[in-house]
């Protein structure tokens, strides 16, 4: 609880005050990744934690960063901290200006650009997709609707895939489907997606959400604050063709950027939603077979025949946050024979070579399936007795997926582009922060160590590993 509350603290301090997360940690300890140490459960000795309570304290917090060269309150700071801060700022002693996007620290999955050229130049989207569609084959519908839950919508790529293999498998069979995602582009560019599936499998309730793992599942916010100040908005969808559907969904525009807003939480750092949100998407003409599994506000069944949570955590963050805050909710929305498929970067693959030729002995991939599924097992308590736990041997379990090449790129003179897409995308799978990147991207041994991974395996590959829990059928 006092690592929360000084996470807490140094979040506000950082935002009132228009200094960057790694440049308070150069400031107070002399290190610039003491903040991410301690978000991912770094443990700090009672000096430390009374050096930053001092430091936060020292004069009102305003004006504190500014001053700390002149006064000596901080370890000698190097010239790129003083650069930070302003060395005009601190000659002046004048408040520090307010933090901009430019000082804010974004999680890996935050920088757009890194997203976008990932999945546009690697496979993992279509493989995730073909490993869920495997799925559908041991789950066991019952009436209503086929129910399906994705815990991570994103660009929905992985989320339309599915939703093609699912019509494939069960044409006639109507579809409740809850996406929950966060992220407003990220929305936007799912919906883009949705026309086509509504056309194919007009029996479609989709519904998006930007609620909590722990909220998502029943569409229903833990807090009542949270649970009054809920938007709900349907869309019932007129006509009968994509283009039509297309302009009705593209006119959710405005809606959307009203309430699909996020913000930094004080104590994790992660994005979470100002208001809680819900997007109800089917056809008009179909109200009457959909009206049973069409969800009210106030509260939604779950009992899921298959959750998706593919990449639903970060890699570093501690192993009972991973069990209790994200996947122990999701396990206990399955319904009787649903399955939950867990997927998460692996490492031990060329990705991994690359990050430790430039960082020598990082290993981002702290917890492996087994770990995870036993501290789930846990965490569930006695409803773990309703539910297998398989994490299967490596032969099932691993599965792989390759960057983008053509034959003639890797060769004895590999192309710039094909280097800095090889580069982004081992450091956006290790989720490497942007402030350890600054140190590295001065020089070009990254391109170098890049380039000798990429002739040494003809190309670059990653490993993902599955796990499943599936809840009993009777």
């Amino acid at each position: 609880m006092q690592a929360e509350a000084l996470l807490r603290d140094i979040t506000d301090y950082c935002r009132r005050t228009g200094v960057a997360e790694s440049t308070f940690g150069r400031l107070v300890v002399n290190d610039g990744k003491f903040v991410n140490r301690l978000r991912d459960g770094g443990k700090i000795t009672t000096t430390t934690y009374e050096r930053v309570r001092s430091f936060i304290a020292g004069d009102g917090g305003d004006r504190r960063a500014a001053t700390a060269f002149a006064s000596g309150a901080a370890d000698a700071p190097s010239a790129s901290v003083r650069a930070a801060i302003g060395a005009d700022r601190a000659a002046a002693g004048a408040p520090a200006a307010v933090a901009g996007p430019k000082d804010r620290n974004f999680r890996f999955f935050d920088n757009r650009q890194k997203y976008l050229l990932f999945v546009n130049t690697c496979s993992e989207k279509q493989v995730v997709a073909q490993r869920v569609a495997m799925e559908l084959a041991n789950i066991h519908p019952r009436p209503p609707a086929v129910r399906m839950f994705d815990a991570g919508v994103g660009d929905g790529t992985v989320l339309t895939r599915v939703m093609r293999a699912m019509h494939d498998r069960f044409p006639t069979m109507p579809f409740y489907i809850v996406g929950k995602e966060i992220s407003l582009e990220d929305v936007r560019l799912a919906l883009e997606k949705m026309p086509d599936r509504y056309f194919e499998h007009p029996a479609t309730v989709l519904v998006m959400t930007n609620l909590y793992y722990r909220e998502a599942p029943w569409l229903v916010p833990s807090s009542v604050a949270a649970a009054t100040g809920l938007v709900w908005h349907e869309l019932a969808l007129t006509g009968t063709t994509a283009h039509e559907f297309e302009e009705q969904i593209t006119a959710l525009g405005p809606f959307l950027a009203e309430h699909w807003r996020a913000q930094l939480s004080p104590t994790s750092g992660n994005p979470v939603y100002e208001r809680p949100s819900v997007l109800v998407i089917y056809r008009e003409d179909h109200r009457f077979l959909l009206d049973p599994i069409i969800p009210r506000r106030g509260g939604a069944a779950a009992d899921y025949d298959l959750v998706i949570a593919s990449q639903p955590y970060r890699l570093r963050a501690p192993l009972e946050f991973k069990a209790e805050k994200v996947i122990s909710p999701l396990a206990r929305s399955l319904g009787p024979g649903g399955r939950l498929l867990g997927i998460h970067s692996h490492g031990n693959d060329p990705g991994l070579e690359i990050l430790q030729g430039v960082w020598p002995g990082e290993s981002p991939f702290r917890h492996d399936r087994h770990q995870i599924l036993k501290a789930v097992k846990e965490s569930l308590g006695a409803t773990a007795r309703h539910m297998n736990f398989n994490a299967y041997a490596d032969a099932r379990s691993l599965f792989r997926y390759h960057m983008h090449t053509l034959p003639s790129e890797i060769s004895e003179s590999i192309g710039t582009s094909t280097l800095f897409a090889a580069w982004n995308a081992a450091v956006y799978v290790g989720q490497i922060e942007d402030a350890r990147l600054e140190g590295v991207l001065t020089g070009r041994r990254y391109l170098e160590v890049t380039g000798e991974v990429l002739h040494k395996h003809n190309g670059l590959w990653f490993w993902d590993e599955s796990y499943v829990i599936s809840r009993r059928r009777d």
